[in-house]
């Protein structure tokens, strides 16, 4: 392999010979970009007649060439350049390696207020055109003509019933164990350490156990079902089944809230009763109350009014998080990071919103009387 250059009369002359297979001689390299660099040269021809075998080093070596000669303003004839080669060095060239720098504007003040208005505005007309797609789903399930396979719904079903036993019941024991903790260090001060059992069953009974219950689902199933939907958007699958005109709604929203709607209320019940079995364990072991007290405590406690409304709110929190899961599932983007943001979304949306649904219950409850 050989690679000469001749200087004449303002023109560079590079001729190459042999093969060019992991060229090695930085020296005539140097050499040439030394020649392209001298401001004397005006046009560069490259003879490639004799060229033999060649691989990307080659490449490397007319790219960085070419590089020094457009800084320069020089032009490079490639004439002469086996095609494939010159195929190589025109797409080298093709793309701009450097993203573009994206300039902030500073608009004023109403222009934002305005943009943030309207994107406002928007979000809320396609958050409500959701929600009636569901509302006309169930009607159609209700009259028996909603296009949903049972199959889905029992899957659906079994997720988030018996499967999300073993964590409910371990965060609602600890919850209770807390609460009994909490508690008990202030009723010690004035003696009243025996009222553990009731603080534990109010608090668990009427809200505590609802929302833990949610925030578990949430992260669990609700974040599922965006994931799940997402992934079926990325991959046309939601698409094919538009175009079958199969709704959606039916097909894939339907099973997953009818699953939740069922089931949270079940769950919550089963929360109530670990967190005050978790608050009898504080009790029994350190407060050194009897377990039949706490018990009958317990029971005097356990008020119908307080259960009905924590077992409201689950029902409530079930709707909630499926469908914030279903909506940005389907309303995902087309690549693998629209996923991971519509399962953010969706845990995020759905906490948000059975704060504001508990907000809206315990002031509906205190109007009432309950």
């Amino acid at each position: 392999m050989e690679l000469k250059y001749i200087v004449k009369q303002n023109r560079l002359l590079l001729t190459l010979s042999g093969d060019f297979l992991s060229y090695q001689n930085d020296s005539e390299k140097e050499g040439v970009l030394k020649q392209v660099q001298a401001s004397k040269i005006k046009t560069i021809d490259i003879d490639a007649t004799h060229l033999g075998q060649w691989d990307s080093s080659l490449v490397v070596i007319l790219f960085k060439m070419m590089q020094r000669a457009r800084k320069e303003g020089i032009p490079v004839h490639l004439n002469m350049l086996p095609a494939g080669l010159q195929r190589l060095l025109n797409l080298a060239f093709a793309v701009d390696r450097k993203p573009p720098k994206h300039h902030t504007v500073n608009e004023e003040f109403l222009v934002r207020l305005g943009g943030w208005y309207l994107k406002t505005q928007t979000s809320f007309f396609k958050g409500w055109n959701f929600i009636k797609e569901v509302l006309h789903s169930f009607r159609r399930f209700f009259s028996k003509k909603a296009v949903m396979r049972p199959v889905d719904f029992f899957f659906s079903l079994e997720d988030c019933s018996y499967k999300a036993l073993p964590i409910v019941a371990l965060i609602s024991f600890m919850v209770g164990l807390i609460l009994a903790f909490v508690g008990a260090v202030q009723l010690k001060l004035f003696g009243a350490q025996i009222y553990v059992a009731s603080l534990v069953t109010i608090g668990m009974t009427r809200i505590m156990g609802a929302i833990m219950i949610g925030v578990i689902m949430a992260g669990r199933t609700g974040a599922s079902y965006a994931a799940t939907i997402g992934t079926m958007q990325v991959n046309e699958e939601v698409d094919a089944l538009k175009t079958m005109g199969i709704p959606v709604s039916d097909f894939l929203v339907l099973p997953r809230v009818l699953a939740l709607m069922i089931t949270m209320p079940f769950l919550t019940i089963m929360a109530d009763f670990m967190g005050i079995f978790g608050g009898g364990a504080v009790s029994i072991l350190m407060l050194d109350i009897a377990p039949q007290e706490y018990w009958r405590l317990s029971m005097e406690a356990l008020n119908m009014a307080n259960f009905l409304v924590g077992i409201f709110h689950g029902f409530v929190f079930g709707i909630v998080i499926a469908l914030c899961g279903c909506y940005y599932g389907v309303f995902c983007g087309r690549n693998a990071d629209s996923v991971g943001v519509a399962t953010t979304k969706a845990v995020v949306s759905a906490i948000v919103w059975m704060i504001l649904m508990t907000g809206v219950i315990t002031l509906t409850c205190e109007v009432m009387g309950i």
